[in-house]
């Protein structure tokens, strides 16, 4: 009796470990990169802090409609134009254990602040982070900062007795090439833990049993491989070897959906795809119009919009996936002007008479920049506009490149017309693009364009807190740039993932894997 019963308590446990082995899931993904380090506070990479979201949190984060939900801070109030006070979530834990406090999040705001801190390029605006409580920090701004909470989503929190015992205080330093224990080791709070860190082979994580919130997703493990060859990644997918990519190759969409074991997610992303215009120079460097510069003419340049048809391009360029707007702006952006969105008519008819009064009736040649590799059909939809601004007398010569090229070209304002596109990450704000894209000092603004009126209003969008002004305040921007049109708006370009059927996955516009969202079968 004694042996029966060792022998049935041994079947038991084998039966015990064969069930929960085979209830364990793994979910394996694949993107062309790989994460560039484990330390939240060296970054300043939207698709790196993604994956770290599965780690590491914030005091705030985005939904999957890029709304600003609570995560280690349970709920906030501004008492003053400068002030912000959190209230933390109380009985949280990191993967090892420790509690986390008030100390955490002040220590993390020190840490981002030393050399090597690259995530402060995003959270400079704040001035000071001060404990109150155990529970409670005041978030201090440089001046009235109405996008705090969606610049606060990338200040991780790290475990200050875990980085003081680990020789881990100051960030790393990716520039110098200086690490320290966090740039290969990790301990968060989110819903997944760091199980092991092969750079360019592999990161694998382990799901969190004890964290705080409301587990909706069915994973176990996360095994995430970068795998930079296109075809690779594609036959990886098809193979079974993943479950799921996100760097999807646009020449193999055909391929992934004619097959019935994959599902293709495409949705909108937040970036917006324009043309934009050298209105600066005095003469072209790309065009056979001399001594002028046609596009510092307003007509010239609405001419060029009238004659680019974003409907067209949708149906046969993108294949119906492309959402034509009439800004440069996502509606998924917050602050994003209502009423400006619908796409000016395209009449060729009209264009040509804009041109004829401008005094270019027979049209001229111009030079088109545009990468091959960047966005969704980038070099497809240079082509479709240059046969569309044929049809009104301008002939455009494409100079279609890798975007290595075409990016040092946009760096160094060698253009005429070029091909362009902005997601406003990793705030989610139209204040970025409206900086960014179209301001004179913004870095994109590769046509330089300029207007006093636009840029006396960027000051106060920054500043005003009230949402309904602040709205206001965009839409007066939006209005003049629609007016002197310096870049035409296209679309909104589509996120493509691809996943093995039955996998689940909850797609958002800012193009961010968040595992804590797969269910898989």
């Amino acid at each position: 009796m004694k042996k029966t019963a060792l022998l049935a308590t041994a079947l038991a446990a084998a039966l015990s470990m064969g069930l929960s082995t085979a209830e364990a899931k793994t979910f394996r993904w694949a993107a062309s990169w790989d994460v560039l380090s484990m330390d939240p506070h060296a970054l300043n990479s939207t698709s790196s802090m993604a994956f770290l979201n599965n780690v590491y949190e914030a005091l705030v984060r985005f939904d999957n409609g890029m709304k600003i939900e609570p995560a280690l801070a349970e709920s906030w109030q501004q008492l003053d134009p400068t002030t912000w006070r959190f209230k933390l979530r109380q009985g949280v834990k990191f993967h090892d254990g420790h509690p986390f406090t008030a100390d955490d999040v002040v220590f993390s705001w020190a840490r981002a602040n030393t050399p090597g801190g690259l995530v402060m390029s995003v959270i400079g605006d704040i001035q000071d982070i001060r404990k109150v409580d155990d529970y409670s920090v005041d978030v201090i701004t440089r001046e009235p900062f109405p996008i705090l909470l969606r610049v606060l989503s990338y200040l991780y929190v790290m475990d200050k007795e875990w980085s003081e015992a680990n020789g881990a205080t100051a960030s790393s330093d990716l520039k110098a090439n200086r690490e320290n224990f966090a740039n290969r080791n990790a301990n968060g709070t989110g819903p997944f833990k760091l199980k092991l860190r092969e750079i360019d082979t592999r990161t694998v994580l382990e799901v969190n049993p004890d964290w705080w919130d409301k587990r909706t997703h069915n994973v176990d493990e996360v095994v995430f491989t970068p795998i930079k060859s296109d075809a690779t990644r594609t036959s990886s997918l098809l193979s079974g070897a993943i479950d799921a990519m996100v760097s999807v190759p646009l020449q193999d969409l055909q391929r992934l959906g004619g097959d019935p074991n994959v599902v293709i997610y495409q949705g909108p992303e937040l970036r917006t795809i324009y043309i934009g215009m050298d209105v600066a120079r005095d003469e072209l460097l790309y065009s056979n119009v001399k001594g002028k510069n046609p596009l510092k003419d307003a007509r010239v340049r609405q001419a060029i919009y009238a004659a680019i048809d974003a409907e067209a391009i949708k149906r046969a360029v993108m294949r119906g996936k492309s959402w034509p707007t009439g800004i440069i702006l996502s509606p998924y952006l917050s602050g994003f002007p209502e009423g400006l969105e619908a796409r000016l008519p395209t009449d060729p008819a009209a264009a040509k008479k804009l041109l004829a009064e401008a005094g270019y009736a027979g049209g001229f040649s111009i030079g088109l920049a545009c990468p091959n590799d960047r966005y969704v059909y980038d070099e497809a939809i240079c082509l479709a506009v240059t046969s569309m601004l044929a049809k009104i007398g301008i002939k455009v010569e494409p100079q279609i490149e890798p975007g290595t090229k075409w990016l040092q070209r946009l760096n160094t304002q060698d253009v005429s017309l070029f091909l362009m596109g902005h997601a406003a990450l990793p705030t989610a704000d139209v204040y970025s693009t409206l900086v960014e894209a179209l301001s004179a000092g913004g870095g994109l603004n590769a046509g330089r364009w300029s207007d006093p009126a636009y840029e006396a209003l960027l000051p106060q969008i920054k500043r005003e807190t009230d949402e309904t002004k602040r709205k206001a305040l965009i839409k007066q921007a939006m209005t003049i740039v629609r007016e002197q049109t310096p870049v035409i708006p296209l679309h909104q370009q589509p996120v493509t993932w691809a996943a093995r059927k039955g996998v689940q996955l909850e797609q958002n516009p800012a193009n961010l894997l968040r595992v804590w969202h797969v269910n898989l079968p």
